[in-house]
């Protein structure tokens, strides 16, 4: 731990940088290529929408105690197929069957009409061996799953007018919401991205932890767009550039950034193994994957995105370029003579002990030794008494004025009697 904190106080304080903003197109291509692959899914695979938003019928069956397993959700499976198939039940000749929790095997169609919901609910309970009170049905019309995508569209919208304006008002600057804008969109199609590729089922639960992650990343951005305004706002006084003060900035909200991230990161990873290898299915399933890859693509894009591309935009105004050329002929002058400059003194300077007596060791112009310096060895003045007073160079020896009679003061009353 004392390592983790030596390193993110020398982020902090600039003494080790990593150029972020300098190697921006390199975090883009990153981006773009993952992007491609998201997109990729979206084409290719589609999203696997739930009953929710299709439509359906979807089976409960309550298995008894330790046979809720993969072997009864195969044997469910192939049965309803092969009755669909049989008496050409179309909707359910491809039903999804899993295991929901610790003892139900979930079985779910498209809209069936009550005959044939009766027919399929009958081979569900010859082959699994269980009563017609351990199945429970619930049919779903495509009507209500179009009102929940409907206002899961609109809910998106609003999100991304409030940020825009939120941000406008808080930083007084157009540009921060722009950056801010794509960070959330790039979060946004990786998230749906990775649910068309894995073939998770997208449902309700899914929408909220889309809506949840984009609030996340957004908290993660306004923490850095934060930081880059208050090291942007004596640009003259530094003698930075914009992009020197803004990749400062994230160097300075690294550290706290990747221990959020992970703090975060950790119980939903939690979430999302349970949700897969116990339960198998179910809103836990949905809400844990959304969080866990929004959260991830969150915290890269405000550090890798969001802020690169608030510095593109910033340097092409006129004051950002005529600042940065300032700064830059400043420090030109001063790399000529390199004495030019004399540092200020600042209380986190590096304190050097004085030399101790005998040390034949003289200090270099930069108050290094002489093995640092290369400045030849000398005599070194003794260090002061701690009374203040300077001691002998010497001690001192007898002298032949010394056995002589030395004047002394007279009296006052004695002066000028002879």
């Amino acid at each position: 731990m004392g390592k983790l904190s030596n390193i993110g106080h020398a982020l902090y304080e600039g003494k080790v940088s990593i150029d972020f903003v300098g190697r921006k197109w390199l975090w883009y291509s990153i981006s773009a290529l993952i992007l491609l692959a998201a997109v990729g899914g979206l084409a290719g695979k589609g999203l696997n929408l739930g009953i929710e938003f299709e439509g359906g019928v979807e089976y409960q069956v309550a298995m008894p105690a330790g046979q809720a397993d993969e072997a009864h959700v195969q044997k469910i499976r192939d049965a309803v197929a092969k009755e669909a198939e049989r008496k050409n039940i179309d909707a359910a000749v491809s039903p999804i069957v899993n295991v929901s929790g610790d003892n139900n095997i979930r079985v779910q169609t498209e809209p069936l009409n009550n005959d044939e919901s009766s027919d399929i609910s009958s081979v569900i309970q010859k082959s699994a061996g269980v009563d017609g009170d351990a199945i429970s049905s619930d049919s779903i019309g495509a009507t209500w799953g179009a009102q929940v995508a409907q206002r899961a569209l609109l809910g998106l919208v609003v999100f991304l007018v409030l940020v825009v304006l939120f941000i406008w008002a808080y930083f007084r600057e157009w540009k921060m919401s722009v950056g801010a804008i794509v960070a959330l969109a790039h979060d946004l199609l990786i998230t749906v991205g990775i649910y068309a590729l894995s073939g998770f089922e997208v449902t309700p639960a899914t929408v909220t932890g889309i809506l949840t992650i984009l609030g996340f990343s957004l908290y993660d951005t306004v923490v850095v767009f934060d930081k880059v305004r208050e090291n942007t706002k004596n640009l003259a006084r530094t003698r930075q550039t914009y992009a020197e003060a803004a990749n400062l900035a994230i160097n300075q909200t690294l550290v706290r950034s990747i221990n959020t991230s992970i703090v975060a990161l950790l119980p939903v990873g939690a979430l999302l193994y349970v949700g897969v290898v116990s339960l198998g299915s179910g809103a836990l399933k949905d809400l844990a994957l959304a969080l866990f890859v929004g959260m991830a693509a969150g915290a890269y894009s405000s550090i890798f995105i969001a802020t690169p591309l608030v510095v593109q935009l910033k340097e092409l105004e006129p004051g950002v370029r005529a600042g940065d050329a300032r700064a830059l002929r400043h420090r030109s002058r001063h790399e000529v003579d390199r004495y030019a400059s004399v540092p200020t003194f600042t209380d986190d300077m590096p304190l050097h002990d004085e030399p101790e007596e005998g040390d034949t060791r003289t200090a270099g112009p930069d108050g290094r030794e002489p093995e640092q310096t290369g400045v030849a060895r000398g005599p070194v003045r003794t260090p002061r008494s701690t009374a203040g007073e300077r001691p002998a160079s010497r001690p001192v020896s007898p002298s032949a004025s010394a056995k002589r009679a030395q004047p002394s003061r007279k009296p006052r009353s004695q002066r000028g009697k002879g």
